[in-house]
């Protein structure tokens, strides 16, 4: 119960953040958001061009745990994993605060779950990360970012969001190592204090989820 609390707390705490006390919207915002959506980058700071970016990938990550940690939930995950494509943590937070522990997987794989599970997307995702921030931190100027993340609501806000999102998967690590039938705690912190990139490197190199025992036993009785 402390665990929901606290997430529909910072849930509640980042929309009035946002709305209330994040600085105003420059003039310019609706052209930014059309040109850094088109790839129309010339003259934009590589780092606004990385962040923008990477708000992408980062929903691409939280998809190859949500789908199949939705699979035993009340609620289904998908409204949630579409809606953080377009706001994020906003849409995050709030299945992450109404979701029930869920450390088994029932039932069987189809396509969809196949593919949010294997590797090879989770390589790819990690692969794309990793050479946003690269282009990001090279190419990027600082002074600039600092400025405009004091006076655009839409770079302030977004920076936060990325935080969020960076820090938020513990949320749902546990319940995802417990389907795998992964034990070794130093996975969990490892993944928890190197944020992002612990999970960019988990997600790539985790194994299949665990079939429950029901569904090997039924595969493997006669056919009557």
């Amino acid at each position: 119960m402390p665990r929901k609390v606290l997430l529909w707390v910072l849930w509640g705490g980042f929309v009035a953040y946002a709305f209330l006390f994040a600085p105003p919207d420059r003039p310019d915002t609706l052209q930014l958001i059309q040109n850094l959506s088109t790839g129309n980058v010339a003259g934009i700071n590589p780092l606004i061009v990385a962040l923008f970016n990477i708000m992408g990938v980062l929903p691409l990550l939280y998809t190859c745990f949500l789908y199949l940690d939705g699979r035993g939930q009340k609620i289904p995950a998908w409204p949630f994993a579409i809606g953080s494509f377009a706001v994020g943590a906003f849409a995050l937070l709030p299945y992450l605060a109404l979701r029930q522990p869920n450390p088994t997987f029932e039932g069987t794989k189809n396509w969809w779950l196949k593919l949010t599970d294997s590797r090879w997307l989770g390589g790819l995702i990690a692969v794309g990360a990793i050479a946003l921030l690269i282009y990001g931190f090279q190419k990027g100027d600082w002074s600039d970012f600092i400025v405009q993340w004091k006076t655009s609501r839409f770079i302030h806000v977004m920076s936060l969001d990325f935080c969020l999102l960076s820090l938020l998967f513990p949320v749902l690590l546990g319940d995802d190592m417990a389907r795998r039938g992964l034990k070794d705690q130093r996975i969990f912190w490892a993944v928890t204090l190197v944020p992002l990139l612990g999970a960019l490197a988990y997600v790539s190199l985790r194994p299949p989820v665990q079939a429950a025992a029901f569904d090997r036993a039924h595969a493997l009785s006669p056919n009557p």
